[in-house]
């Protein structure tokens, strides 16, 4: 066997030689292999993130869902239209008044049985309701000379009901002058120089337009012998004059000036059309 130089060994030999056995590299031990799945993205934590959100979620299932107030066309549109009572008037009257007077008071604003005329059943026109409370009409016309004064008073919640009314009760004035009492037709000075001119049988109006006319003289009741509530006609939003917040105080308002006193005096009687 023949021995081979130094020179001849290969390269590799001579390098097995000099650094000893040639040992296997193993790869550092905090090297992990990768994984072929894909590695989950990590999203950015806050302290008390995780809290918040699940207490947002338990307050968003368990809160109860707010209920809607009912207004009262709701209420009014389940129910069927009702002739107004006396009962209603006095009722109104009471719980208006009640925790604000004293007893003597409440007494003074109670109106008595004898002071109603017979309320409308709800088949009446308007025409044909005021010949039925006020037949003797075309006298109390007739004897009627006082200015600033009305024989009836018509009260409706809104301007243009006035204008219906007035259309409506055609049949029943004749010759009586008409005027409209609210407060898109004319101002106030105008209408306190009509009444203080002309000879007016019956006066047509919103209350808060008839209750100003009258705490400023500009409107009489010496005259007056009738007072009709609009009470049973509603609006598009299916209220009456009693359910609109506003139009209920200022017709209360009227009624306590001076009208409640009349009526329980004898002189004047109270209608619901």
């Amino acid at each position: 066997m023949s021995v081979k130089s130094l020179d001849d060994r290969s390269d590799d030999e001579s390098l097995e030689e000099a650094t000893g056995p040639s040992k296997v590299m193993k790869p550092p031990a905090n090297n992990k292999p990768v994984s072929s799945k894909k590695r989950k993205q990590h999203t950015e934590c806050f302290p008390g993130a995780e809290e918040d959100q699940s207490k947002d979620k338990k307050e968003g299932e368990g809160k109860p869902k707010k209920r809607r107030k009912k207004k009262i066309s709701d209420i009014l549109a389940q129910s069927a239209p009702k002739p107004g009572t006396p009962e209603d008037v006095k009722k109104l009257l009471k719980e208006h008044f009640g925790a604000k007077r004293s007893v003597i008071e409440l007494e003074e604003l109670k109106l008595p049985d004898a002071c109603f005329l017979p309320p409308n059943d709800l088949t009446h026109s308007f025409s044909s309701y005021l010949k039925e409370i006020c037949p003797k009409w075309a006298k109390l016309r007739k004897n009627h000379k006082e200015k600033k004064s009305v024989v009836m008073l018509i009260i409706c919640s809104s301007a243009l009901r006035c204008l219906e009314l007035i259309k409506s009760m055609t049949a029943f004035k004749g010759e009586g002058k008409v005027m409209k009492l609210f407060a898109k037709h004319l101002k106030i000075q105008e209408q306190s120089k009509i009444l203080e001119k002309d000879v007016i049988h019956v006066g047509v109006g919103t209350p808060g337009r008839i209750k100003v006319l009258i705490e400023q003289d500009s409107l009489s009741l010496a005259g007056l012998k009738y007072v009709i509530l609009d009470w049973n006609w509603r609006d598009q939003k299916l209220r009456r004059l009693v359910d609109i917040p506003e139009i209920r105080k200022e017709s209360i308002d009227l009624l306590e000036i001076g009208l409640i006193k009349l009526c329980r005096e004898g002189s004047v009687k109270l209608g619901l059309f």
